[in-house]
């Protein structure tokens, strides 16, 4: 089962109430009151937004979005009571893509998940088009596969990493992400262009960049501390550098 939008918040009566608005409107809604109901939801089913309160009984919000910063790429909203600055901050630069201040408008609220919702989708199915382009026009393409090192290839037709007889599952946007970086092989690819060509999301934040970059190089490094493909140009970016003849 898929859902549009997961809220994760310990005020039982704005959860529900939230939800049953959004399912009125046809944004297929659930809610979560505690921090490990989050995570096991996570685990189970597909969510394509998140709206995340900050207090969840003993534990914080700002501690559940780092860790779901390291296996999803889904837009996160948090809404919160606290409207200190430094939260905002905090929030902001762990991963969250908005900060919203209860007490919200229910209508207002649901317009801004419809559009980032609308955006997100748009951006997807640009970014598998964009891919499906390079892909037939690469030069370094053979029977469906672009040479990554001497062992690994990236097969274009299942989105999986053929690392000699073993298949390593990727993600759709480690995909995308891997294909840019050998489409652009030779150069170094800024966060500004990743995020504005790949993402194509601008708001995003280089900290979830980041570990989508350590998740690729877990997959295609042989020690992913010391990367000798995917490597990191300081203060401007990445770059896979041309295979030796």
């Amino acid at each position: 089962m898929k859902y549009q939008c997961l809220i994760i918040d310990d005020d039982v009566v704005i959860a529900e109430t939230t939800a049953e608005y959004f399912n009125i409107f046809n944004i297929k809604t659930a809610y979560v009151t505690s921090f490990e109901d989050a995570t096991r939801f996570l685990d189970s089913t597909q969510v394509s937004l998140l709206l995340l309160d900050i207090n969840l009984g003993s534990r914080s919000g700002f501690e559940l979005c780092k860790q779901i910063r390291k296996e999803y790429d889904m837009p996160i909203l948090f809404i919160s009571a606290r409207t200190s600055d430094d939260d905002v901050l905090t929030a902001l630069n762990i991963g969250g893509d908005d900060y919203i201040k209860k007490p919200y408008t229910l209508n207002i609220l649901l317009a801004k998940v419809k559009a980032i919702l609308n955006r997100y989708e748009k951006s997807a199915q640009a970014a598998i088009a964009v891919c499906a382009q390079n892909v037939s026009t690469h030069d370094e393409i053979r029977q469906g596969r672009i040479q990554i090192s001497d062992e690994k290839y990236l097969d274009t037709a299942s989105h999986k990493i053929i690392d000699g007889k073993c298949i390593v599952n990727m993600k759709a946007m480690e995909y995308k992400m891997l294909l840019y970086l050998l489409e652009n092989r030779g150069r170094v690819v800024t966060k500004d262009e990743f995020l504005k060509n790949v993402w194509q999301d601008e708001f995003i934040g280089e900290g979830t960049l980041a570990v989508h970059i350590r998740h690729l190089r877990e997959k295609t490094e042989k020690d992913p501390n010391a990367p000798d493909i995917i490597k990191t140009v300081w203060g401007v970016g990445y770059i896979i550098e041309g295979m030796e003849e």
